[in-house]
């Protein structure tokens, strides 16, 4: 049986490790940090569930739950409280709900739009008439650009911005809206209206359940079980050279196949004795970092304003507070009877910086924005901080192109394989198909 070497044991590097190790094949998983799992990491505190990082995935995806199932999790899925479901953009200094039926950018629903204060009437009057508009080019420019030509600035400012912003970290004058908003540059092309397009596609979808899902006891049940039985190494691969020859702390390791499930800026490094091109290709996708900051406070003396599953600060009105979640709110099973938990997230492309503020000075900063925003003034009883530099890979005007040469050179290397959410999309059940893809790809060789 052939040796395989995995570089990374966050999520996409496990689901690979997991799928070979299961059919006898010996692999072995690099981790440098000491802890397995990349940016998902759950925490506990006096019956409180955190996650540190994603606290959820997209159930239409089908590669979490699938996994899931494997690992004989799927009693523990649940889905987000949807029956509370509001979320909340900062206006004018004020918390102004999120319409019903709003899909990223698009309205699904005509009134709970034309109701809203959170657009204007010059945007509402210019949504109606892109119901108007005939097939385009859907060719590739920015998210910004694209949300412009569709909707308006106001658009792009209210929703667009903070929505992209907390899934990505990104600014949408750079995001690709061919990679990061592939759905809509398709209806653009097909129907030209993207309002016209949601409502008919609205109309012939039913309701499968929560969008979001997650695991009842944080997804970190999710990276140990998938870890249980793998031969993991933490230790950091300096790099890999033909007929994968892997340095490892000054050592040599001979492999048959190696899985690169790091981010790119880390695999280019490693890579660039194999195949300078691909490294120099895998350094232009860029990354941002952030940080969530978790606040535990005691129900009774909780005084600010709750807002529903949390509240988006756009960046035109942000200070240092992107966005906040309210945890209890948002899924079951998260927080104990008399305890309120905030989820603060800052960070992404513009305020790297605030990765090197101190936990007090983080704290100091949270609290004056939440007093500012909620009218919370209470003292939080524990807090939580973790760190992610350079974790979210951005998508940026060419990435397509850019991915499909870094396919193209990987496969000049047989038994080379990139996984990982720097390529094909950034969530977890995209991160789990790019890492089993790899694993299957090696199996079906080894047969």
């Amino acid at each position: 049986m052939p040796r395989v070497v995995i570089v990374g044991g966050g999520i996409a590097g496990l689901s690979a490790a997991y799928d070979l190790t299961r059919a006898g094949v010996e692999t072995i998983v690099f981790e440098k940090q000491p802890r397995l799992g990349g940016v998902i990491e759950t925490r506990h505190w006096d019956g409180c569930t955190i996650d540190c990082g994603p606290d959820s995935f997209l159930s239409a995806k089908p590669e979490a739950l699938a996994l899931i199932k494997d690992l004989g999790l799927e009693r523990e899925v649940i889905g987000s409280n949807d029956h509370q479901r509001t979320t909340y953009i900062q206006k004018n200094h004020k918390l102004v709900a999120l319409p019903d039926g709003v899909m990223m950018i698009v309205p699904s629903k005509i009134m709970p739009m034309a109701k809203s204060p959170l657009l204007g009437w010059a945007t509402k009057i210019r949504m109606g008439l892109e119901l108007l508009r005939r097939p385009g080019p859907g060719t590739d420019r920015s998210v910004a650009d694209f949300v412009i030509d569709h909707f308006g600035t106001e658009t792009l400012d209210y929703l667009a911005e903070p929505l992209l912003s907390g899934v990505y970290g990104g600014d949408p004058a750079q995001l690709s809206v061919a990679s990061v908003l592939p759905r809509f540059l398709e209806m653009e092309k097909k129907t030209g209206s993207l309002g016209r397009a949601v409502m008919a596609a609205k109309g012939q979808s039913s309701s499968g359940g929560s969008l979001f899902r997650t695991l009842k006891s944080g997804l970190g049940s999710m990276v140990k079980a998938l870890s249980k039985d793998l031969n993991v190494r933490n230790e950091t691969v300096q790099a890999i050279e033909n007929g994968f020859r892997v340095r490892v702390a000054g050592d040599w390791i001979q492999a048959d196949h190696v899985i690169v499930a790091c981010p790119a800026w880390s695999a280019a490094e490693m890579l660039n004795g194999l195949d300078g091109g691909l490294a120099k290709k895998l350094t232009e996708i860029p990354y941002s970092s952030s940080l969530t900051l978790s606040l535990i406070y005691q129900a009774s003396e909780f005084d600010g304003q709750h807002a529903g599953f949390g509240f988006l600060v756009p960046k035109r009105e942000r200070r240092r507070l992107a966005a906040c979640t309210f945890v209890g709110t948002k899924f079951p099973f998260r927080t104990p009877e008399g305890r309120v938990v905030l989820r603060c997230f800052f960070g992404g492309i513009g305020d790297e910086a605030v990765l090197n503020e101190s936990d007090d000075g983080l704290i100091a900063i949270a609290r004056d924005e939440l007093q500012r925003i909620l009218g919370l003034t209470a003292k939080p009883l524990f807090h939580m901080i973790s760190r992610w530099p350079r974790s979210m890979a951005q998508y940026t005007v060419g990435h397509a192109s850019r991915v499909k040469e870094i396919k193209e050179r990987t496969s000049r290397v047989p038994g080379l394989y990139l996984a990982g959410n720097a390529y094909d999309g950034i969530g977890i059940p995209d991160c789990i198909r790019t890492g089993r893809a790899a694993a299957k790809s090696i199996l079906s060789q080894s047969k």
